[in-house]
């Protein structure tokens, strides 16, 4: 939890060569990338964790390149979430997070992404692996089973186990995109990669995550988002703490968008 509510907006990602002159500074070398990224965000989304556990000295690479202000927010390796599906799985949680112990002062809520055929069958697995997560550290928890979402008969109880352990909820907010053209193949692999699922702005912790899904045309997004301006400036008055992260299928605009966005949030406030 945050020392006092903190709002966080940032990007899925931070080396990525075609902000180079556009959002970076030209010029900007690739080991520079962390660094100046951080002096606008305090945080982004970590999801090459996903594939890959990264090397111990990228990890400290990681902690040397951000101030102490700057929160990653990782995702478990689909090892874990997709392989073991939280199954016999202790070894493999015990080295992510030893790994990322350098790092821990720098963490956001760590997320676990669950794949849509993990379902409420899968409820007393699902409690048994969160419960013996390691405390010190803070968890979110991203669901794709449509009967955990709105108008679904285990949204409550999801909803109840998470608050009873102190872990957030991952929003997937995936209609802008879904409402979009689908021409090319980045806006395609979107539209079928990320459900379009029912979105309830519901917290059940400190820090809500909203990893929200765009257009490729920048102009697209206020209509969708301005319900989470609003939102996320009702969850800084209760004291909370929410992460937005701002996605598109090219992620060319990203990072305006999200500038644009925390912007939002923050006049709303005034």
């Amino acid at each position: 939890m945050e020392p006092q509510p903190t709002l966080r907006v940032g990007c899925p990602m931070w080396a990525f060569k075609p902000w180079i002159g556009t959002f970076y500074p030209a010029g900007t070398p690739q080991n520079r990338l962390l660094s100046t990224y951080a002096t606008t965000f305090d945080t982004v989304e970590g999801n090459t964790t996903f594939y890959a556990v990264p090397e111990p000295k990228t990890v400290a690479r990681w902690a040397e390149q951000t101030p102490a202000h700057f929160r990653f927010v990782l995702k478990m390796p689909q090892r874990i979430t997709h392989e073991l599906r939280l199954r016999n799985a202790a070894d493999e949680v015990a080295e992510f997070v030893e790994r990322f112990e350098p790092l821990a002062d720098r963490l956001g809520p760590t997320f676990v992404q669950l794949p849509a055929s993990f379902g409420p069958g899968d409820l007393e697995v699902l409690r048994g692996f969160l419960s013996r997560l390691p405390r010190e550290r803070r968890w979110a928890l991203e669901v794709r089973h449509r009967d955990f979402f709105v108008g679904g008969r285990y949204e409550q109880p999801l909803d109840e186990l998470l608050r009873e352990l102190s872990i957030d909820r991952v929003i997937l907010d995936a209609r802008c995109v879904h409402a979009g053209p689908s021409n090319t193949s980045q806006e395609r692999d979107e539209i079928r990669s990320k459900p379009n699922l029912p979105v309830r702005p519901v917290a059940t912790a400190g820090s809500p995550i909203i990893r929200f899904i765009g257009q490729t045309d920048p102009a697209a997004h206020p209509g969708f988002w301005e319900p989470w301006v609003s939102v996320c400036a009702r969850w800084l008055d209760e004291g909370l703490s929410p992460y937005v992260f701002i996605h598109t299928p090219d992620n060319v605009a990203t990072p305006h968008l999200a500038m644009r966005f925390r912007e939002e949030v923050l006049n709303n406030r005034r």
